[in-house]
């Protein structure tokens, strides 16, 4: 087992270094300039603008100013933030931890409600409960976060009054305070998961409970809920695993939107507010962060595969 992950682990690290050479060439192909954007699009002493550029090194080549990135990241030093001047890592590492405790939230809220929904709905294939979770599988993978976000401030915030529309408070400073403020982003966040999850979990089940080992489980007088969740849930999990893994990544970039729409101070937001500012240190860290998430996020997903089904590790 340890084979395997050592040889998952170095797999990944060709991944994040082709995506920070994407991004980072993407970023500074795209319209738009940092030092117009620090100093205002009126400005009209080029001599000031020319030492700008020259001081933030964008008059570089961009391989050049790749190569001095790359060697400073794998040192740990992001580089410094164009418009407020702090240290990227800094700002990030004070923000990710918020945005690990949103993902988290979310993913539990899909577990919770795709799960246990999907397993009800596969044992009783074609009744009308099967038919209402379909629908709210299709509407859960349909609807855009940031329209959810919005009906669900309106409903539960101005309409009944019963959680705090936007903003965040620690749940070290205030527990009860903190539930509210997260209850309705991490709904939002994991609504799509849930269903996702919903809709993989019955098919796979479906297609395990017509194994001849779960039939013979049955005819020895095992109870059902242990056929379901002993012997059944262990191999229909694990293509629901995959989707797990490619979920984690969605909700990564969800977060995003959800973050701002809910003014949540985490990496999602602060990614969408360096857009606006061309803040491309900060930009380049808040990727570079999300994709290291998501590569984790897959990595934990194939050592789950090694564990459930034993075949894939010893390839």
């Amino acid at each position: 087992m340890r084979e395997y992950a050592i040889r998952q682990v170095l797999s990944l690290i060709p991944v994040v270094f082709l995506v920070s050479v994407i991004s980072f060439a993407l970023l500074y192909v795209l319209p738009g300039d940092p030092a117009t954007a620090l100093i205002g699009e009126r400005v009209t002493d080029q001599a000031t603008y020319n030492a700008l550029r020259h001081s933030l090194g964008l008059d570089q080549p961009i391989w050049v100013q790749y190569l001095k990135w790359l060697g400073r990241a794998l040192h740990g030093d992001l580089g410094r933030s164009i418009r407020t001047g702090e240290p990227v890592t800094q700002i990030l590492l004070s923000r990710a931890p918020i945005s690990l405790y949103l993902g988290f939230c979310g993913l539990v809220v899909g577990l919770v409600i795709g799960v246990p929904i999907a397993i009800v709905s596969a044992l009783r294939p074609g009744s009308w409960l099967d038919s209402v979770t379909t629908v709210f599988a299709l509407a859960g993978i349909a609807m855009p976060s940031f329209w959810q976000a919005l009906i669900f401030i309106y409903v539960f915030s101005l309409f009944l009054h019963w959680l705090p529309p936007t903003g965040y408070t620690s749940i070290v400073s205030d527990p009860i305070l903190n539930l509210k403020m997260i209850a309705m982003p991490a709904v939002v966040l994991g609504t799509h998961t849930a269903a996702v999850l919903m809709r993989q979990t019955r098919s796979s089940l479906l297609e395990v409970l017509d194994q001849e080992y779960v039939v013979t489980s049955r005819a020895k007088g095992l109870a059902q809920r242990h056929v379901i969740l002993i012997h059944a849930m262990k191999n229909a999990m694990i293509p629901v695993i995959t989707i797990l893994g490619l979920e984690i990544g969605q909700i990564a970039a969800g977060a995003a939107i959800t973050e701002t729409v809910f003014a949540i101070p985490g990496v999602g937001r602060t990614a969408v507010d360096a857009i606006g500012f061309r803040d491309m240190p900060v930009l380049q860290g808040a990727i570079l962060m999300l994709t290291i998430s998501v590569v984790l996020g897959n990595l934990i997903a194939d050592l789950l595969f090694g564990y459930l089904d034993p075949r894939i590790r010893y390839r």
